[in-house]
């Protein structure tokens, strides 16, 4: 899916670009006022994610969020038809949102990352990170199983 979320609905976006979402952050975008994220959104074919009542009715396409917790946040996404499961590749940047590309055995890696020797690493295309399934990616799981 391709989704805009409004600056209300920042702590889900890296669960669902983990689940392989193209999910634009309104603030990565440096994106405020309604007018300009109606505008993104519509531009680009984004339905929007928003807790603005007002925002959403003037949307071609929303998802309203109720709550503030995260967890709750995933619950009504998933309601609202977003699939919510993780990608055994991982295929978008959980910073940038930028593709990923799998790191072939004896690349270098930043100190931070894993050897792609003993695991399988993936770099963003756009900013350089490095993403492999660790803890985050278990935590991340359970999170979402428990949905």
């Amino acid at each position: 899916m391709r989704l805009l979320l409004d600056a209300m609905c920042g702590g889900v976006v890296s669960y669902l670009r983990m689940c392989g979402h193209d999910a634009a952050y309104a603030l990565d975008r440096g994106v405020e006022a309604d007018r300009d994220l109606l505008a993104l959104a519509r531009d680009e074919g984004r339905t929007l994610v928003t807790r603005d009542v007002r925002l959403a009715d003037r949307a071609d396409d929303a998802i309203l969020l109720e709550s503030r917790d995260v967890r709750e946040q995933l619950a009504e996404l998933l309601t609202a038809g977003v699939p919510l499961a993780l990608d055994e590749r991982p295929s978008v940047c959980g910073r940038c949102n930028g593709p990923l590309e799998r790191v072939p055995e004896g690349a270098p890696t930043p100190e931070y990352a894993p050897d792609p020797d003993g695991e399988a690493v993936w770099r963003c295309r756009e900013c350089g990170q490095c993403f492999w399934r660790g803890s985050h990616w278990d935590d991340v799981r359970a999170t979402l199983e428990e949905l």
